[in-house]
Parts: structure tokens; C-alpha cells; sequence
């Protein structure tokens, strides 16, 4: 098993260039993209390696972290990627504007200083005005934009499937830098503090790489090699970085240098295909082994197994104070104990539910595959309030002043405001 942490200089990886889910052990393959993949055969690697102790400074006992009010400057709104929004949020909601790509939205849309910044499968980054919808400035890249932007410090950082990285000037959408990978790059980035108070952008990428770069400039500060792609957003929690990898494993990364703290064996055929969410000294994610899981970090023990008869997940969680919220490719909602995994309530849907949930003012907001947007109630997942988009939800809600924006296959940037209803 290659776990490294690699110092500067570009690592080349053996695996051929492909535009799908691929497995590399056995040369299997998926056949569709992140969105639409399906497991076709046996790829993990059953043996983990060594655990080393959790770091001083792990934090257990951590409260969920809630994301600024007026920002939703990542996807799932904060580093641990708990999936939470601070605020209020009032039902019915009427459709506010309309910003419209010219092919679809997988993307899933982020907010600051009231901008909106979303990519998009037509190749660009765009950036609208909150208010209206109005378009600010869009930046090109030579491939499709699957993954959610991340903005810090008046930059955006995106990867595009044209197996670049790129800085981008939030004011202006001029490109400070770039940075070439080996594939394309579908998931989010997150940041960790460097030595000396600077910022770094953690990334994963389809050439199996976790990438940590200086935000300042786009070099390399280290990176970590696994064994398969790296398909969602890395949650970063007190100096450690936790993701997983089609490998079927859970990494746990030390921030500082990219070398592994742990790595955890989830089970034969368990790809990890969305991201994970941290809480409590806890990690949250499902799998293709047809379940959803909580463990423990300390330990690298699993907490809990959430077990689905036939369908996998790739929804990333929403993580209550009591309550774990997801989607399922069984067409479901899933709302389940956070401390035991007993499960609470479900909501049908008529297609797989890919999208990521965000948790708001007791109410769960999420898409579907069959075209709706969903308002539950989070505490008995009845149905609120729902708005037929049309077309397939794949991307995840970013919901911002009682503002619910979310992006849809048909291309379009939609947002509702409940104050349009009431005025």
C-alpha cells in the first residue's frame, strides 16, 4: 500500500488518463462520473497500514461548528464540514431570481461579501451578484467545473476536470495563479494554517492525490499518495485532515506535513465517493459498501453502521447536535441517532438523492434527482415545502440569510428568498 507524503515536485501518476470513475486494482473501471457512477467490481485494498497516536492537539468533545451568517465560503459551509447554517429560515419560499449557464450546474454554490460563485459543466467559474442574480464575471477553464468553489482571503480556489487548480481574485475574477495536476480535480478544496500564520489549500485529485499547496502562490508544500481517486471535499479538524478515497480506505492526514496519522480499512468494495463530516472527535460518511458510517477518530474504530439493503451513498451529512442527516441513492432522506446510528425518520423521494443536505432553523434543505428542492422538518422529515426544478439535483444548497441557493442540470443557478413570498 503507497501512503506517503511527498515533498515538492510534481508527482506522475502511472494510471492512464481517463474521463470516469476508475478502480485500479484488478483494472476495473466505473463507467459513469461522480454523479451517475456505478460500482461494477472488486477494487480495495483490505490491508491497512500501521496506526500511528492522534496528534497532541486532537480535539474530542468538539461542538458542531455553525458557519457565519452573511458566508457560506465552502462547501458544507465550514471546515469540518458539518453541513450547518447559522440563522433563520422561513417557509414558503418563492423563487427570487434565476442565473442561468449555458450547460449544466453539478457544482454546488458558495456565498461571501454577497457574491455568489458557482462552476459549471460549459467550463466556467462564474461569479453573481447575491441580490439579483446578475452576472459579475465568469472565468474559463478548458474543462468541466464539477467541484464547489472555496474562498479565502478575497481568492477563490476551484479545480476544473481540465486537471488544473486555480487562484482567482474574488473582486476582479482575474487569475492569480494556477497549478497543473495528473487528472482532473471533482471535489472541493479546504485550508489549514502553515508555519508562520500563512494559509495552505488542501485538495484531492483523480490522480490519487491529496494536494497541499501555499496559498500565496500555488507551490507545494507537500502531498499525500493513496491508491485510487479522491472524489469529495477533505474535512480539516484540529490539525488533521480526514477524507476518503476509492481506495476504500479513511486517511487521516497530519496538516503540518501530509504524513498519515491514520488509515482506516473500511471494507472490501467500500469506495468512498462524496465527502465526510466531522464532529466530536467523530467522522461521518457513507460508501459503496451499501451504508453509512460513524467512527471513532481516536481509535479507528467504527461507532456505528447505518446498513441499506441495496443502494450506497455519496450525500455528504448534515450533522445536528443529537441527529445525522444524508441523502441515499435508495431515493431516500435518511435522518439517523448520532450517537447510535439508530435511524429516526426517512423521506421518499421518486429518484437517488446525490445532493448534500445543510441543516437550517430545525428544517433540512435539500435536492433530488427527480428535479425537487426539499424544505423537512429535521425533527419529524415531514415536508415543508417543495419547488420542482425540472431537471435532475445533483448539486448541494448553500443557504445563506434564509436565502437558499442550489444549482440544477438544466443549467441554471436558482434562488429563493421567503421574503418575496410575504411582501
Amino acid at each position: 500500500m503507497m501512503i506517503r507524503a511527498v515533498e515538492s515536485g510534481l508527482f506522475r501518476s502511472s494510471a492512464p488518463t481517463l474521463g470516469s470513475m476508475r478502480l485500479q486494482s484488478g483494472s476495473l473501471q466505473y463507467v459513469a462520473s461522480l454523479a451517475l457512477a456505478v460500482a461494477i467490481g472488486p477494487a480495495a485494498c483490505k490491508k491497512a497500514a500501521p496506526e500511528d497516536q492522534a496528534p497532541a492537539n486532537a480535539s474530542v468533545g468538539t461542538p458542531v461548528q455553525q458557519s457565519v451568517e452573511h458566508d457560506w465560503p465552502m462547501f458544507r459551509g465550514d471546515r469540518p464540514q458539518t453541513g450547518v447554517a447559522a440563522g433563520s429560515l422561513t417557509v414558503p419560499l418563492k423563487l427570487n431570481w434565476t442565473f442561468n449557464a449555458t450547460e449544466a450546474i453539478t457544482s454546488s454554490p458558495v456565498v461571501q461579501a454577497g457574491r455568489v460563485y458557482v462552476g459549471s459543466d460549459d467550463g466556467n467559474l462564474y461569479a453573481v451578484n447575491q441580490a439579483d442574480g446578475t452576472l459579475v464575471w465568469k472565468f474559463a477553464t478548458e474543462d468541466s467545473i464539477e467541484a464547489p468553489p472555496m474562498i479565502l482571503d478575497g481568492v477563490v480556489y476551484i479545480g476544473s476536470s481540465d486537471y488544473r487548480f486555480y487562484a482567482i481574485d474574488a473582486l476582479s475574477g482575474k487569475e492569480k495563479w494556477r497549478f497543473e495536476a495528473d487528472e482532473k480535480i471533482l471535489g472541493g478544496a479546504n485550508w489549514v494554517d502553515g508555519p508562520g500564520g500563512d494559509k495552505r489549500i488542501v485538495f484531492g485529485c483523480y490522480d490519487n492525490i491529496l494536494y497541499c499547496l501555499n496559498a500565496a502562490d500555488g507551490s507545494v508544500a507537500w502531498k499525500y499518495e493513496t491508491e485510487n481517486y479522491i472524489n469529495g471535499t477533505p474535512a480539516v479538524e484540529a490539525g488533521r485532515i480526514v477524507f476518503g478515497g476509492c481506495d476504500s480506505f479513511l486517511h487521516v492526514v497530519n496538516a503540518a506535513d501530509g504524513t498519515v496519522n491514520k488509515h482506516i480499512a473500511l471494507g472490501e468494495e467500500c469506495y468512498v465517493a462524496g465527502s465526510v463530516g466531522m464532529a466530536g472527535g467523530r467522522v461521518y460518511l457513507g460508501h459503496y459498501g451499501n451504508a453509512f458510517v460513524c467512527i471513532e477518530l481516536a481509535s479507528g474504530e467504527t461507532n456505528w453502521t447505518y446498513p441499506s439493503p441495496r443502494f450506497p451513498f455519496f450525500s455528504a451529512p448534515s450533522i445536528g447536535d443529537d441527529r445525522v442527516y444524508f441523502g441515499g441513492r435508495d431515493k431516500q432522506v435518511h435522518c439517523v441517532n448520532r450517537a447510535t446510528g439508530e435511524g429516526i425518520w426517512t423521506f421518499p423521494t421518486t429518484r437517488q438523492v446525490d445532493s448534500s443536505p445543510v441543516l437550517c432553523d430545525g428544517k433540512i434543505v435539500i435536492g433530488s434527482g427527480d428535479g425537487r428542492l426539499f424544505v423537512l422538518d429535521s425533527a419529524t422529515g415531514s415536508e415543508l415545502w417543495s419547488y420542482d426544478l425540472g431537471k435532475s439535483i445533483v448539486s448541494s444548497p448553500a443557504v445563506v440569510d434564509g436565502l437558499i441557493l442550489i444549482g440544477c442540470n438544466d443549467g441554471g443557478l436558482y434562488a429563493f428568498d421567503p421574503a418575496k413570498e410575504n411582501n
